[in-house]
């Protein structure tokens, strides 16, 4: 029961995390209809390292709920909102898949092995986010762009932010753990 309760404080604090980092401007905001490179996506990591794909995969849920129930998503249809705030943010917690891998490595202090994990999950959560949002993009916001195909349109659109977004979750989460492997392995 303990690590039940344990499990559902921690998911409950670092979706609230991440939408506290998604909503304060210490990232750059690079677009008005969202998209901005942020540190939100890495209380979602953390989760996703420590508890795993179940822990991952809710918290990740959650932080798109929340960015809805706060009014900060920007959802011009139905099946769009569903795409980029229930799908796109519920698929960062993939990166749980290899948190058991993570685990032993920081355990094992083999850091390059750790390393390589942590950017299989990082790369895979990243990844699967922005496959969504390119798919909404095209779907359903096409080319702003005379001339621009709707597909061109959302790649440049969509990597102008995950791409540095990706880079700069992988470097801290790598060093948090890294400095500090307690956060990991540990009781937080």
């Amino acid at each position: 029961m303990k690590n039940k309760t344990l499990f559902l404080v921690e998911v409950a604090i670092f979706t609230a995390f991440a939408l506290l980092l998604d909503i304060l401007p210490i990232g750059f905001k690079l677009w008005p209809q969202g998209g901005s490179v942020s540190f939100a996506m890495i209380p979602i990591f953390i989760v996703a390292f420590r508890w795993g794909l179940k822990g991952g995969l809710l918290s990740g849920f959650l932080w798109g709920v929340l960015q809805v129930a706060t009014g900060t998503a920007f959802i011009m249809h139905p099946v769009q909102g569903i795409i980029e705030y229930g799908l796109a943010f519920t698929v960062v917690g993939l990166a749980g898949i290899v948190s058991k891998q993570v685990v032993e490595s920081i355990k094992g202090k083999q850091m390059k092995k750790a390393f390589s994990y942590i950017l299989i999950g990082v790369f895979l959560g990243s990844a699967a986010r922005f496959v969504c949002h390119y798919i909404a993009g095209m779907v359903f916001f096409g080319s702003a762009v005379d001339g621009q195909p709707a597909w061109l349109y959302s790649l440049i659109y969509n990597s102008s932010y995950m791409i540095p977004s990706f880079i700069l979750s992988l470097i801290i989460v790598f060093l948090l753990f890294y400095k500090q492997p307690r956060t990991l392995t540990g009781k937080i």
